[in-house]
């Protein structure tokens, strides 16, 4: 009878987190078609407007699921983030189900699909429409495949990992880490060897791959410019460690504080425990581990972006759920306390991330959601809109990436935006050479303002105007918008 009571407790337990992922969902799907765009979205929805197989900072991915989404419901914020937030469901229903098969328990599957969801880095990064959210499904999707493939031993499963590989390597290169972490579980698990000595790995390996050629020849086509890029990182400045505690700190915050304390319990409990390399959670650990180092050695020389690690947050939503069955959090009185307290703090963080995103709940504040989104920058495109219509110019030029992809976007009559700096980021996108033939507008974060150049270009150069974005009492940014004519030169870099 006492079994009977538990299992109707884990049940309907299981059915609230069903419930409660539902409305999470809902709520993001809400944020997503009421708030604008970041200035990265609107790059991006530049770059699907023109859809090629590589682009200077990423593969090709995001773009194809943009053109998708808007081409359903327009260039609107809602139609720019659809398919990722489609995305995001196929995320939680792989998380849950990954968790099920490695700790046997249907509720513990939905607790750790919970945890996901309510870290802040899942929160945003499956809302906005940037290369993170395909990334995070396509490592989810990858876990969940490797744990079928340690559950039933079947090596059929190997064609979904190498499919979801293919698709994860179409998103960002840092889950070329991923590929060393599967390594790591084929050496470090005994039972797992085996499968060297058969030909599912390599027939899916080879599947991601051919899914990766077009990617390659394109960076063949283009002098290597997107692995130039992003490869290129690697190197980095002196030892320091400043840039590790700058890492940490931001990983604690994007994981809610009592989140990351029960996440490394999880991971700690399961690589210290006797049997660990014979337990399935050993593929959680490997999994993270090789990303895990990287990015520690990074930060000890360059900064490590905040999101860079986002791919490996499923795997930490289970590792976080890990730690309860085995007892992990009972000593010390910081983990218990922690254990109570990482869902209602992760509820709390993420609520406030998503309100000040659409309302702006805190007045007064230069935070940074609102900067990044362009909160205020419908106001700033209908002034400079007009100031174009007045000096009879033809397209607007900018020296910044992220204010080229939102005037391209906002500006109500759409006209050319092109930016004259950088021309690197639009290698399958020439300005036409016609709209230098008359006046043109120059549209600058002042902050950012780069008029010098431009007036070494061009025979006249006016300021016509400065302009703020704000929202209730806070400026997010200044603008200063010039006239320009008479070119006098390369108006490119």
């Amino acid at each position: 009878m006492a079994r009977e009571v538990s299992f109707f407790k884990l049940e309907r337990r299981t059915e609230i987190i069903a419930v409660s992922l539902a409305a999470i969902l809902a709520v993001r799907a809400y944020v997503a078609w009421s708030t604008p765009l970041s200035f990265d979205e609107a790059y991006y929805w530049l770059w699907s407007r023109n859809l090629a197989w590589g682009y200077f900072d990423h593969p090709p991915l995001i773009a194809a699921i943009i053109r998708a989404g808007t081409a359903l419901f327009g260039d609107t914020s809602f139609g720019v983030r659809f398919f990722t937030l489609l995305l995001s469901i196929a995320a939680t229903s792989a998380v849950w189900h990954t968790a099920a098969i490695l700790l046997k328990s249907e509720y513990l599957g939905g607790l750790a699909a919970l945890f996901f969801n309510l870290m802040p880095m899942i929160g945003v990064e499956t809302l906005i429409a940037t290369p993170d959210a395909p990334e995070i499904t396509a490592s989810a999707l990858l876990l969940f495949a490797l744990a079928k493939i340690a559950d039933s031993g079947r090596g059929e499963w190997w064609i979904a990992a190498g499919f979801a590989a293919g698709i994860a390597l179409l998103s960002k290169y840092t889950v070329f880490f991923l590929g060393a972490g599967i390594l790591v579980w084929l050496i470090l698990v005994p039972s797992q060897r085996r499968w060297f000595a058969s030909f599912w790995p390599y027939l899916g390996g080879a599947l991601a791959l051919s899914m990766f050629v077009p990617v390659i020849l394109w960076n063949a086509n283009h002098e290597w410019a997107s692995f130039a890029m992003q490869f290129g990182r690697v190197g980095g400045g002196g030892f320091t460690l400043r840039y590790l505690a700058e890492f940490l700190a931001a990983q604690i915050g994007l994981a809610t504080p009592f989140m990351a304390i029960v996440g490394v319990a999880g991971l700690v409990s399961i690589a210290r425990s006797r049997d660990a390399m014979l337990s399935p959670l050993a593929l959680i650990v490997a999994i993270m581990a090789p990303a895990v180092v990287y990015f520690v050695w990074h930060s000890l020389h360059d900064r490590v972006q905040g999101n860079w690690p986002s791919f490996l947050y499923p795997a930490f939503a289970i590792a976080a759920v890990a730690a309860i069955p085995r007892g992990a959090l009972e000593r010390p009185a910081m983990l218990r306390w922690s254990r109570r307290l990482a869902v209602p703090v992760a509820v709390f963080m993420s609520a406030l991330i998503y309100a000040q995103a659409v309302w702006g709940i805190v007045p007064r504040v230069r935070e940074p959601v609102g900067r990044l989104l362009a909160v205020g920058i419908g106001r700033v495109a209908d002034d400079i809109e007009i100031l174009r219509a007045q000096n009879h110019a033809n397209a607007v030029v900018t020296t910044s990436y992220g204010l080229a992809g939102w005037l391209s976007f906002y500006l109500p009559t759409h006209p050319p935006v092109v930016q004259v700096n950088e021309r690197y980021r639009w290698l399958d996108k020439p300005a036409p050479p016609e709209i230098f033939d008359g006046p043109l507008i120059y549209a600058t974060e002042s902050r950012n303002d780069q008029s010098k150049l431009l007036a070494k270009r061009f025979r006249e150069i006016v300021l016509l105007a400065v302009i703020g974005r704000y929202r209730n009492g806070a400026t997010f940014d200044e603008y200063k918008v010039y006239r320009v004519s008479g070119l006098a030169g390369q108006p490119f870099d």
